[in-house]
């Protein structure tokens, strides 16, 4: 019987089962019923995930490749996936004493070199960093939980990415009213923010007389999660970019924080998270 170190734990997947989205065949709406069970083909996505291995070198203990690819490909674009993602996060701000629905976020970016497989095209260079490839962009919640996630190239301005980032956070979460980000997001688009969304964008600066390492209020939440030590690094799919469309990348994201938050759950993963994150005010 196989046992990889992604797998689901029992513990974990008395947690995950009911948050499932149900197919429509199990409710008489219709529909085929699937070949293989979730708990293998969740195993099958989270291998990949954890292990950063090509869809074609998935162990032979799982379901075919072509199977598991096309799984975690149709939950990408049905939204599935998210429905799982938020559902999961909804259960551990209740468990953590918060509101399901957030009222403060922190935003940031990250710039990842990308593999040879992805086109010049889709992909660029940042200039501050000095790295070529794309470069995600989140906004978390005050305890570094996503709850948006956009891949462009590593050319595109964080305070360009963070128009239509914004955007989706207002569509989702209407409760939040108040955004921390760094001195990349200055500008016009605090202006912005505050006329067409309604929100707070809160510039968090670093001192110009500071040198080294500082962490910097509210900041750190998101950099936890981001940072080459964070909990999405330790995913080595998110290692580097190898997915040719951005949306799967943003897929792989969402996959990994599904792995943390499960554990946490469940309480099998302790050095998922923290407990010491602030509250939002």
């Amino acid at each position: 019987m196989r046992c990889y170190g992604s797998d689901l734990t029992d513990a974990e997947w008395r947690v995950v089962r009911p948050l499932l989205p149900v197919p429509a065949w199990f409710q008489g709406r219709g529909g085929r019923p699937e070949g293989y069970c979730h708990r293998v083909m969740l195993d099958a996505v989270r291998y990949v995930v954890d292990n950063g291995v090509k869809w074609a070198n998935l162990s032979a203990d799982f379901p075919p490749c072509w199977r598991v690819r096309a799984f975690a490909r149709r939950w990408q674009v049905t939204g599935l996936l998210a429905e799982f993602h938020d559902r999961l996060r909804d259960r551990v701000r209740e468990e953590e004493g918060r509101a399901v629905d957030p009222t403060a976020a922190i935003v940031d970016s990250q710039s990842v070199r990308v593999a040879a497989n992805i086109p010049r095209s889709i992909s660029g260079w940042d200039g501050g960093k000095k790295v070529g490839g794309r470069k995600r962009h989140l906004v978390v919640d005050c305890l570094g939980l996503v709850l948006a996630v956009a891949v462009t190239a590593a050319s595109v301005q964080d305070r360009d990415a963070a128009v239509g980032l914004l955007q989706r956070l207002r569509g989702l979460y209407f409760s939040i009213c108040l955004v921390w980000a760094d001195g990349g997001y200055a500008g016009s688009l605090v202006d912005w923010a505050r006329e067409k969304l309604r929100l707070t964008l809160e510039i968090v600066r670093r001192s110009d007389d500071t040198t080294g390492f500082v962490v910097l209020p509210r900041r750190w939440v998101v950099e936890r999660t981001l940072d080459p030590t964070s909990w999405l690094m330790r995913s080595r799919r998110l290692v580097r970019d190898v997915e040719t469309l951005p949306a799967m990348h943003e897929a792989m994201v969402l996959w990994s924080m599904t792995m943390l938050m499960s554990g946490r759950l469940a309480g099998c993963r302790p050095g998922a998270f923290s407990r010491t994150a602030p509250r939002a005010r």
